[in-house]
């Protein structure tokens, strides 16, 4: 069973908003390292050629040139599906092999559920003998191409394949999590039962068993060495590290029926939310996730949802395209059914007029829960695929009014409230060091604001964009609307193949988490 703590105190959070921002931290810390420090690692998909600043280094020559200095640096990449796919296997197999090459081990991760994934995105470093060095990085980054960008949003010189609606170089929105003091443990204990789960590597899968016979690859991981103890205090955040296993057989020695507290987690919160959930999502598409929602709306009538998602899905094609659409449209339909006056989702583009593609994965609910993480707001990352988030309640109440959102004495923290901030300044073009926040704390007036701004800004477009354009990057979200016979295949195959339930029989015929 797991050793994970439930939730770890007086640690320190602190959000990375965009890739750029996050590369470039990690070329600091992993820089940093010496003999005998740790660099471990989890990943969907990793480009061994990918810049993590303009003049580099690559993610590959980073960590080679780590482990050529003494550092032992471990790794768990998904194996992933067939680069005709438009997956990734050949480039996460180059970033092993280079690694491993170089003195570290990095191994290629099936232990997954037919047709799921590992989606984890999570480094820990740590320092033995300096433990307040200690720093780990958790959310939605991937360690590959098309994620450095900022807030300017012209996109990634280095790109992947996607829908053409994005441009040569598709604008990317997302954030990471840089965490200090004893959570940095728990997320190492996470790491730790993975990379010790004594299931074989390629489970399942004759081809890559055969395949990795004949590369002479490594399948049997080599012994950690010993865990440090937690870093010592650092911080006011309380942080729990919510993850999704699925039930699979063989079983997870950690996790024998599973894991679903990402989904338990945001079951909670929602649950308590009273004035304000804001979300930005890739996805935002099961019908289970959006009736939490439905509820939580028509039991709170003071209650408003703010979803930020992608304009359209990452992928084009008569066959991949409408189960991408289909499932998001039904979702926000039953959402808007409960409280058609409260569902406010918008989408997002740059001050050219290109899309940007919203792979962020946050909530903040009234300004008191925050989380960020790998897991989209849809059934396969609440069952099916292993992801890994962080939720983080500040133990510093906001002084700024209203004090107490929710009404439930919770009262507003400080983090939750800044992470929302710092990422409404952004998409309304408002002072980033928080000078035109007046409208945008209170959350009846913060609604009033976005919806304002977006809503000016299509008056814009749809006029033929005469006169200046207005402030903001935020449109009102036109999800477009399937023909009935697209939508009698396209269902299906959403339900059975893009998102699928890996919860175990009892749990989904009682439908719980």
């Amino acid at each position: 069973m797991s050793e994970l703590p439930v939730w770890t105190s007086e640690n320190l959070a602190e959000p990375l908003i965009h890739g750029a921002a996050y590369f470039d931290r990690l070329v600091d810390e992993v820089s940093a390292l010496e003999a005998g420090d740790h660099l471990f690692f989890t990943d969907w998909r990793g480009d061994p050629d990918q810049l993590l600043r303009p003049d580099g280094p690559t993610v590959a020559q980073l960590f080679a040139q780590a482990a050529q200095r003494g550092v032992v640096v471990k790794g768990l990449i998904w194996r992933s599906h067939l680069d005709a796919l438009a997956y990734s296997e050949a480039e996460n197999r180059n970033l092993s092999e280079t690694i491993s090459a170089a003195g570290g081990e990095v191994l290629l991760d099936q232990r997954v559920r037919r047709g799921g994934s590992h989606h984890q995105k999570l480094v820990v470093l740590r320092h033995p003998r300096a433990p307040e060095r200690d720093v780990a990085f958790a959310g939605g980054i991937d360690l590959c191409h098309s994620r450095r960008d900022d807030a300017g949003h012209r996109g990634d010189r280095q790109v992947v394949q996607m829908s053409a609606r994005y441009g040569q170089h598709p604008p990317w929105h997302d954030v990471q999590l840089a965490v200090r003091g004893p959570v940095v443990g728990a997320l190492d204990t996470a790491f730790r039962e993975r990379w010790t789960d004594p299931v074989p590597l390629d489970s399942e899968n004759p081809l890559a068993y055969l395949r990795d016979r004949l590369r002479r690859s490594d399948l049997r991981p080599d012994p950690l060495p010993d865990q440090p103890a937690d870093p010592p205090p650092c911080g006011p955040h309380r942080v729990q590290v919510l993850r999704t296993y699925p039930a699979v057989r063989p079983r997870y020695s950690f996790a024998p029926d599973g894991e679903r507290t990402v989904a338990r987690g945001y079951t909670k919160a929602v649950r308590r939310a009273r004035r304000l959930i804001y979300l930005e999502d890739q996805y935002l598409w099961s019908t289970e996730v959006a009736d939490l929602f439905a509820r939580a709306l028509r039991d709170s009538p003071d209650l408003h949802l703010v979803a930020v998602v992608p304009r359209y899905p990452d992928v084009d094609g008569r066959l991949a395209l409408p189960p991408n659409s289909v499932g998001r449209e039904q979702a926000l339909s039953l959402c808007e059914r409960a409280a058609p006056d409260r569902v406010h989702v918008f989408d997002l583009e740059n001050h050219a007029g290109t899309p940007v593609y919203v792979h962020a994965k946050v909530c903040v609910v009234d300004d008191v829960w925050a989380s960020v993480g790998s897991d989209n707001f849809n059934r396969r990352s609440w069952t099916h695929d292993s992801e890994l988030s962080c939720a983080v309640l500040d133990d510093t109440r906001d002084g700024r009014a209203p004090t107490d959102p929710g009404g439930l004495g919770d009262g507003a923290r400080v983090f939750a409230r800044d992470l929302r901030l710092r990422l409404w300044r952004e998409h309304l073009d408002r002072d980033p060091e928080g000078g035109e926040d007046a409208d945008l704390i209170d959350p009846a007036d913060a609604v009033a604001a976005i919806t304002a701004a977006a809503d000016a800004l299509r008056r814009w477009h749809d006029s033929g964009r005469v006169g200046p354009r207005p402030p903001g990057r935020l449109l009102p979200h036109r999800p477009e609307r399937l023909p009935w016979y697209t939508r009698a295949w396209a269902l299906p195959a959403y339900r059975l193949v893009y998102d699928p339930d890996g919860r175990p029989l009892r749990a989904r015929r009682a439908g719980t988490w």
